[in-house]
């Protein structure tokens, strides 16, 4: 059921209406991952194979192709009498994954619809919850509107903050907030875009082997977790999957340690994977450096990381990222706010506008487009149905 703006804000927490056929033959594996053994430390693997080149399944049949958002359809607006304040997740700018894409947006915004003036705030690692109300407000008091708080960890300070300035515009990336009329919620289908990178594990996996890195233990990164070990079994139903999160629910460091998550990726490694992605922000950079001196390939997340400056030196062992395509949301909200018409924002940003995909940077999956569009088409089709809990 589709949400109805109101005052600006979609209502409800209806999801996109879909399909209701689904893939068995490609999904059964997948579902049956429910009952993989994990440790205490949120670790574990799903035993199949293992051992040489995965016994790989065709891609679904041609369906048609994903559409684009309505707001990139349209002629962007005049934004330059806008005033947008950032309130950053932990790791900022320079993050190479989650900050660093909003900030694409940002700077989309500037170039496209003569946006002057920002402010963003950083978050500290372990810093006290209020920190991020102070933050939120002191971007409302300055003037600031719309207000963009890049990531979940800002949910609840935001409930608190939000009633307090009613004439200004908030928006929250990766949370639901509903029923409050300045708060606008942009929100993908992570499962969907992992579940891409799952295919391109297992068909680049030299021994049927993969490995996956989660930054904190939480229903969001799990969704990450979910759509990989999906697609992987989908293209593969023997394959063998690692998992294991840095930080359990509550401790955000996760996303913020690479030598935590050099440590993780290097007992995936050696455990016998050679294909590892992440969803662990910053500390993906300690899970490129192990794979890199296993000799092993990498699928990055959020940004394209293979252009990002702070992972450069491991950008030949980054195969692909799945492009959570936060930019796209950021500037589809400021474009929305310029217009003072939000109904344009997509209530999801799922693969059948693009907003979850992969990257192509590098040439090193440039074999497997047509299977992976065939994937992508199918999922936006509804003809495969991606689960969101492992």
């Amino acid at each position: 059921m589709r949400r109805t703006p109101t005052q600006g804000r979609r209502s409800g927490a209806g999801t996109r209406r879909r399909g209701v056929a689904t893939v068995a033959l490609l999904l059964t594996g997948a579902m049956a991952l429910a009952g993989c053994a994990k440790d205490a430390g949120g670790g574990g693997t799903s035993a199949g194979g293992g051992s040489g080149p995965c016994k790989l399944n065709p891609p679904p049949a041609a369906a048609p192709a994903p559409t684009s958002s309505t707001t990139q359809q349209l002629p962007p607006p005049d934004a330059s009498a806008m005033r947008v304040g950032v309130a950053f997740d932990i790791g900022g700018r320079g993050d190479a994954s989650f900050n660093d894409a909003s900030v694409a947006g940002l700077d989309r915004a500037k170039a496209e619809m003569g946006l002057r003036e920002t402010k963003e705030l950083d978050a500290g690692a372990g810093e006290p919850e209020d920190a991020k109300q102070t933050r939120l407000r002191q971007l409302a008091r300055e003037g600031f509107t719309p207000v963009i708080a890049v990531g979940y960890a800002y949910a609840d300070a935001l409930k608190i903050v939000a009633p307090e300035f009613p004439g200004t515009k908030f928006a929250i990336i990766d949370e639901q907030i509903d029923g409050m009329p300045n708060v606008t919620s942009l929100v993908f289908a992570e499962e969907q875009g992992s579940f891409l990178a799952g295919v391109v594990a297992a068909h680049k996996s030299k021994n049927c082997h993969v490995g996956f890195v989660g930054g904190v233990q939480t229903p969001l990164i799990q969704k990450f977790q979910a759509g990989f070990e999906a697609g992987a079994k989908a293209a593969a139903p023997d394959i063998t999957i690692e998992q294991k999160y840095l930080t359990p629910a509550g401790d955000f460091s996760g996303f913020q340690d690479p030598n935590k998550g050099s440590e993780v990726a290097t007992g995936q490694l050696e455990a016998g994977a050679d294909v590892v992605y992440h969803a662990a922000g910053a500390s993906g950079k300690g899970v490129f450096g192990a794979v890199k001196g296993a000799g092993a390939q990498a699928i990055g997340v959020d940004s394209d990381q293979y252009h990002q400056p702070t992972v450069a030196e491991y950008k030949d062992v980054i195969i692909s990222s799945m492009l959570k395509r936060i930019d796209l949301a950021v500037y589809d909200y400021i474009a929305g706010v310029a217009r003072n018409d939000l109904s344009t924002v997509p209530e999801k940003f799922d693969v059948s506008i693009d907003g979850v995909t992969y990257s192509t940077s590098g040439g090193k999956i440039d074999d497997l487009k047509p299977t992976l569009d065939a994937y992508k088409a199918a999922i936006a089709a509804g003809q495969i149905q991606v689960p969101e809990k492992p």
